[in-house]
Formats: C-alpha cells, structure tokens, sequence
C-alpha cells in the first residue's frame, strides 16, 4: 500500500500536526480567510505581514494610510524621501488588530503563524523590524517565520518579548551557509529556532539565489540541513522544504526519501476560494502556460522574482507611493524612484527615455498587480475543471488540502463544485 502525506506527522511546540504547512503570501494573498479554513482542518498556514497598515484600512476601515499620506505629501515630488517614515505606534496598532482579529476565530485544531520578511526596511530597517515581531507576539500568533533575509538581529529584536521562548520562532533559508549564520546568532541570546523551512529554486516571488538558481537542487539542500543539524546536536529541529512541491506524492518523496520532516506549499492555494487574490487573477493563474513564467530583476529588492511574463505591473510607469507605503525604502531611496525620476526627467527634456526595468513593488502587489508565482504554475489546470461558462471551477482550500493528505505517487483528484 502506498504512503500518504496523511500518515505522517510533524511535531512542533510538543503537539503533533499533519506535515504540511501552507506558505505566507502576500500582501494578504494568504488571507484570513484562506489561513483560517487550514487551521480548522488542523493544518499549518502562514499569514503575511506585508502592507499591513494598508490591510487593516481594507480589512477594517482605519485609517493608518491615510494618516500617513496627510504627514507626508509634501514629498510627493521629492526624489529623496529619507524623511518619509512610518509611525512606529501606528505600526504596531495595525499589526496587533489584524493578528488577534484572526487569532480570534482559530479553532485551536492547528497553526496560525506569520512570514515576517526582513526585507521591508521602511526606511528605518531595525526600529521597524523589532515592532513588528514584537507586535506579532503580542498580538498572540502562534508562531512566527523569519524570511526575505538573514534575520542576524531578530531573535535580538525579541528576547525580551514575555512570548520569546514560548511562541514557535522559524527561520528561512536557502543555503546551509545562510543557516549557519543565523544560527550563530541565535545561540547568543540562547533560543534556537523551532523550525527551519528550505526554500528552494522552484518556489515562487522572491528567491534566496542569484542568477544561478538553476543550478541549484532542493532536495540536496534539503539533505545538507538535515545533516549539519544532526552533525551539530540539533537533529530534533525539523525542516521543512518547499518550493515545487505540487503533489501529495512530491511531499510524500521529501519526507520518505531525502528526510525532510514537512512540507510547505503555496502555489496550488493560489485558486483557492478563500484565497485573497481576485477571482480574475486566478483564472490567469490557471491559464498560464509554461513559457509564461519567467524569473527576472523587476523588485526593488534586488532578490530575483519568479511571476508571470504578462503581469500589469510589468508595463506599468506609475508615481513612486511612498507617501502611502514606503515598504522598501532603504536611506530615503529605492531603485524605482531612481529610475521613475530618471524616466521623468528625460521625457521633459525630450531625451531619450531610460529602459524600464523596476516596478513600484509596494503598490503593484497591494494591487494584485504583480503576478508571482511558482515554478509549478503551468499546471494549476491539472487540478480543475472547466465550468459551463467558460471559467474554471476554484477549489476549496478544504479540497486541495484533502488532496495532499491522500493522493499518492503523482495521482491529483480533480477538484469540482461540491454538491
């Protein structure tokens, strides 16, 4: 009889959960919603705390954008916006009301956790970084995971926090070498990491490699961690892979044969009902091809992204939105308002105009607008069906859950309207 990811089991905060977590899209692509519906199933699923000021405006009509528009417009025009800053009160109030509100609804049956990216630097990297894990724990969510970065000063950040030692605390990476380095400065606040998710060269949004991600194995680097913890007294750690893992028999082969002790997966949530991406861009998800994926340098953050070809933000030439989000500004700057005033300037001036090449990160996925995906998303119409109308059918998270848990070898039951 063949194995299940179903009959395995991952132990995290002394409980046992199924070995599957769901990964932290954003900006509020792992919604409430979409987290919630996993957690009921007893399942492990990250929310997202990209944009989160601008999520709770959404979410629960405040006003934190807003307030900060008003504080800084007269930087509109402004090409250095080393005094945009956010209000680290407002922050945090916004953190910790979209956190509890979730936290509020969970049925105790599974995880709720976090992505905390450390490359949001918000013009203030440590000060703004430290409120929000600080917020998080506070707020009262179960666990937080370390992405985006090396996070050489976030168990610093925290280890006054009354949550320190009893909140799961993981971190990401995509190398031994990265975990090394984290590691090295864990251990000087005494706190290991209670998990360590590997992320590999097929996962989608931004990479943890360079040009070279090709080259680059998941399972062999996934079998480098397992054996560095074990050589350093640190086997009880589990791992977690992800990255291209699109069938319950792909985690079924990581568990069973390179040794990982989990899975996370995001790209087959993507079409999820609950999922927070619009309903059109879920059929564009399921619709693209192949050759459509591409992995390009269009972030401001200078990590490779993997997204659609044909995403709006691509084409798109828009006034930097600092004023409302600033995410990503690093001493008053980031590589788009660089180039958005170059391209300005040489309009004016009737020269010619400077190659596009970045995109407004911040507002472009606050609007669904940058299609990031993973590797594996050519193959979203192996999972569903037409539907009279043209449209296809968008599972359930329940359902694509329930695959994972029982499908074997690379067998996927095609998800269809529920009676």
């Amino acid at each position: 009889m063949q194995e299940k990811l179903g009959d395995f089991s991952v132990t995290l905060g002394g409980r046992q959960y199924k070995p599957l977590m769901l990964g932290g899209m954003g900006v509020n692509i792992s919604n409430a919603d979409l987290v919630l519906a996993i957690e009921k199933l007893g399942g492990i699923a990250h929310l997202s705390d990209a944009l989160l000021m601008d999520v709770a405006d959404r979410e629960f009509g405040t006003h934190y954008c807003q307030a900060k528009i008003r504080k800084f417009k007269r930087y509109l025009n402004d090409p250095d916006k080393s005094a945009v800053s956010f209000d680290l009160h407002d922050l945090a109030e916004s953190t910790k009301l979209y956190i509890s509100e979730v936290m509020k609804k969970k049925t105790g049956k599974g995880l709720v956790l976090i992505n905390c990216m450390e490359k949001l630097t918000m013009n203030a990297a440590a000060e703004t970084l430290k409120v929000r894990l600080n917020a998080a724990l506070d707020a009262g969510i179960d666990g937080i995971t370390m992405g985006a970065g090396l996070h050489l000063s976030s168990m610093r950040l925290i280890k006054d926090n009354a949550r320190f030692r009893e909140a799961l605390l993981g971190i990401i990476v995509s190398s031994v070498r990265a975990l090394k380095i984290f590691l090295q400065r864990a251990q000087q606040v005494e706190r290991l990491p209670d998990y360590v998710v590997v992320e590999g060269p097929l996962a989608g949004g931004h990479l943890g490699f360079g040009d070279d991600w090709s080259q680059y194995n998941l399972e062999d680097i996934v079998r480098d961690v397992k054996k560095y913890l074990a050589d350093n007294g640190m086997a009880q750690i589990p791992v977690f892979a992800a990255g291209g893992i699109f069938t319950g028999g792909d985690a079924v082969h990581m568990l069973r044969d390179v040794g990982a002790d989990g899975v996370q997966v995001a790209t087959r949530f993507t079409i999820a009902k609950e999922c927070g991406l619009p309903d059109d861009v879920k059929q564009r998800y399921i619709d693209a091809k192949p050759e459509d994926v591409e992995v390009n340098h269009f972030s401001t953050t200078g990590y490779p992204m993997r997204m659609l070809k044909y995403s709006p933000a691509k084409a798109s030439d828009i006034r930097p939105n600092c004023e409302a989000y600033g995410y990503l500004l690093s001493n008053g700057q980031c590589s788009y308002i660089k180039e958005w005033h170059a391209r300005k300037g040489a309009k004016e001036e009737g020269l010619q105009v400077p190659e596009h090449t970045k995109c407004c990160l911040c507002t472009h996925m606050r609007n669904y607008k940058v299609w990031t995906c993973g590797a594996t998303v050519s193959r979203l119409k192996e999972t569903t069906v037409r539907l009279a109308d043209g449209s296809w059918y968008l599972p359930t998270a329940r359902q694509i859950y329930e695959d994972y848990m029982t499908s074997t070898a690379q067998h996927i039951a095609v998800a269809r309207p529920e009676e």
